[in-house]
């Protein structure tokens, strides 16, 4: 007789209820323990956390960028600034004025204002526009004065950065408009309230109480996530004063964290959830749930945990800061989820079980059987499996189309919310000295200063370049610099073939004529340096970010297919949010600014999208292949595996895109691609892959799904995630 049970949502059958029970193995023994010492579980969490927070409050955050890319033109055009005293090795803040009578009536104010910021902490110089005549537009109404910053924007402190805005803003008058630009500027501008961190909060109860129709039930999984979210924020703040880790981190943190700590906690809630249905009593059924699901949130945290670690091999300082935070982010929702959740359930546990079984009763008087639509829907991919197949995938493909098209880079000033002094100061410097003034190139030139002339002479004739200032001599007359402007703003293609043209074309014949070395340096130069990097290594990450995981997926179900299978359909998920990406940031759709994608974004959104999506192929295929175990069965076993997991992989996908979705809502520009593409991603990932192409591709191959050869069978060492069996 078949079990009772047989269509649970769970990675591993329940034994029969007239059998003995399997042995727990560790992870149910660890629930045990948790639900027997429920108190201290939960005591020691909250002292953990309690001594985390406040010990981030006392020390504060040393959070930096830290954009350095050793062996780039950009990156040696900083060092040698640096070493030979040059002012130019920091970067510098612009301080706009606009008068339609004349910025020079506007002098008797402007002039002691400057002289007020060169007195200021982190300023090394200040250029007004009183004694450059090159500093005021042709008609007189637009002017700026450079301050020039004592070192890098990532090392001079907001603070400074933030004084120099409010000194400058304050002499502004009806007819006097001061704005500050540059991207110490921009990053120094306060902040927006956590708005998208509170609209995912909200959303996930809310799909939370729809699914188990109760607030206490609902409220478990997103404690879990908050406690531990709570302390990974708190924890990276204090690893911030060891290493490098960048100012944006953490919403990125708040933002991976609720997604991944609700999803992880609802899978093994929910099979908990069903061990009660099957009978089980509320401990059995904590122990049973972790040593099912919870091996496959361990297999899933690892997952993710492995293809961030691997960002670290791209060698960029803020990247590598960034996915060690969310590598420690998913370390500790995953332990959440394996020791704070048992400690919750222990404690709820009997009230939720009488609601559970509630719900049973109910629901058994009104005749519904819980799996009956998906199985219905399984049985409508079965009976056309190709049709289906295509569909999905031409779909996907077409989605992935716009990413071949994808240009890497950075936002800047232009944008920037219409409402920003720096926006404003940017909109400024384009209108009154064209739209390359934003985005300076500085070219280095190592040798004398008839070369650093004869260099400024040849750059201002390419085309391309708007003007080149002149050739200006460092401290020890060893360096000479020139302030290229092109005709083109700094996120234009125009700008990226500047450059290239540049270093390829013009640098080579000048510095075999003139014996100097001639460098192309700048933020935005050092912006495609970095883009072009991460563009140039991206490959090989993913390359082996998906050999380790279709490694694990071999050993796992023994099986050639499955792994491929899910390789192929997790990179066509993430290649189709990348595409979407590109439409709406790249090509303006939906009213957003058009630009490049920032660069970190694949990278990123890689890592993260193809640990989750192991989450969900595991959770599903598991299912599949106790069901395939049990009936040799391939198309029943599909059925099953979907109607036991559909609803709640359906559940997790919608939380987690809610919570993604929401940094949508965000106004900086990094974050809302972030958001957009997670939320893209799980949504086709859950919908479109697990729903429609992974049944259709089951029922396609048949009992060839699990085909491995006898040789490699041999070879390959036994892992299972499923709980072991008494026989």
């Amino acid at each position: 007789m078949s079990s009772p049970r047989g269509s649970a949502a769970s990675l591993a059958p329940p034994p029969p209820q007239n059998g003995p029970s399997a042995p727990d193995g560790r992870f149910g023994a660890l629930a045990g323990w948790a639900q027997r010492h429920r108190w201290a579980a939960l005591v020691l969490w909250v002292a953990v956390v309690a001594a985390i927070t406040l010990g981030s409050t006392a020390a504060g955050s040393a959070y930096k960028n830290d954009f350095t890319l050793p062996g780039t033109d950009s990156q040696a055009a900083t060092d040698l600034f640096r070493k030979h005293g040059s002012d130019q090795a920091g970067d510098s803040v612009e301080i706009v004025f606009k008068d339609t009578a004349g910025v020079r009536s506007a002098r008797d104010s402007v002039e002691p204002m400057l002289a007020e910021v060169k007195r200021m902490a982190g300023v090394a110089d200040v250029r007004s526009p009183f004694t450059d005549t090159s500093a005021v537009s042709e008609d007189g109404t637009i002017a700026y004065a450079s301050v020039t910053l004592d070192g890098k924007t990532e090392e001079v402190p907001k603070e400074d950065v933030a004084r120099i805005i409010d000194t400058a803003r304050s002499i502004a008058t009806e007819s006097l408009q001061v704005e500050v630009g540059g991207e110490a500027a921009r990053n120094a501008e306060d902040k927006e309230a956590p708005t998208a961190e509170l609209t995912g909060i909200v959303a996930a109860l809310v799909i939370l109480v729809l699914l188990f129709g109760s607030l206490l039930a609902a409220s478990l999984p997103l404690i879990t996530a908050l406690f531990a979210v709570g302390g990974a924020i708190g924890l990276i703040a204090l690893a911030s004063h060891i290493v490098t880790v960048a100012d944006f981190t953490p919403p990125i943190l708040m933002l991976v964290g609720l997604g991944v700590g609700v999803d992880y906690a609802l899978l093994i809630f929910y099979r908990y959830r069903h061990e009660l249905l099957a009978g089980a009593r509320a401990a059995e059924a904590g122990r049973k749930a972790l040593d099912s699901a919870g091996r496959t949130v361990f297999f899933a945290g690892c997952t993710v945990i492995v293809a961030l670690l691997g960002l670290v091999a791209l060698g960029l300082g803020s990247l590598q800061g960034i996915a060690l935070a969310v590598a420690i982010t998913v370390l500790i929702t995953m332990a959440a989820s394996l020791v704070l959740l048992p400690a919750l359930l222990g404690l709820f546990g009997g009230r939720i079980q009488r609601h559970v079984l509630r719900q049973r009763a109910k629901a058994a008087e009104k005749g519904r059987t819980e799996g009956n639509r998906w199985r219905a829907m399984a049985r409508a991919v079965q009976r056309r499996p190709i049709p289906t197949l295509l569909v999905g995938v031409i779909a996907l493909l077409a989605l992935s189309a716009p990413a071949l098209s994808m240009r890497l880079g950075f936002a800047d000033s232009g944008n920037d919310p219409r409402g920003t002094t720096s926006r404003h100061a940017y909109d400024l410097l384009a209108e009154g000295f064209g739209p390359g003034f934003n985005g300076p190139l500085v070219v280095l030139v190592k040798g004398d200063q008839e070369a650093g002339r004869t260099v400024q002479a040849e750059i201002a004739t390419t085309d391309g370049v708007a003007a080149a200032g002149p050739a200006v001599p460092s401290e020890d007359g060893a360096l000479s610099t020139v302030f290229v402007y092109p005709t083109t703003s700094p996120q234009d293609e125009g700008t990226v073939d500047l450059v290239h043209r540049l270093r390829e074309d013009v640098a080579p014949p000048l510095e075999r004529s003139t014996g100097a070395e001639v460098l192309v340096g700048g933020a935005t130069a050092a912006s495609q340096d970095v883009s072009e990097t991460l563009a140039d290594r991206l490959p090989l990450f993913v390359a082996v970010v998906v050999g380790v995981s279709s490694l694990l997926l071999l050993l796992v179900f023994r099986s050639v297919w499955i792994p491929v299978k899910a390789a192929v359909l997790n990179l066509l998920s993430i290649s189709a949010a990348l595409g979407v990406i590109t439409l709406v940031f790249q090509h303006g759709w939906f009213g957003a600014q058009p630009g490049p994608v920032e660069a970190f974004i694949p990278a990123l959104i890689f890592a993260i999208v193809f640990g989750l999506s192991m989450d969900y192929e595991v959770f599903l295929i598991s299912r599949i292949h106790e069901e395939w175990t049990r009936t040799k069965d391939p198309a029943q076993s599909v059925r099953e595996g979907l109607a036991s997991t559909g609803k709640v992989i359906t559940a997790a996908a919608a939380i987690m895109m809610f919570v993604f979705g929401a940094f949508v809502l965000s106004s900086d520009r990094m974050l809302q691609q972030f958001g957009l593409g997670l939320a893209v991603a799980i949504l086709l990932d859950a919908v479109v892959i697990r729903c429609l192409i992974v049944p259709a591709a089951m029922q396609m191959l048949g009992t060839r799904a699990w085909w491995l050869p006898a040789w490699l069978a041999r070879t390959l060492p036994k892992v299972s995630i499923e709980r072991a069996r008494h026989d």
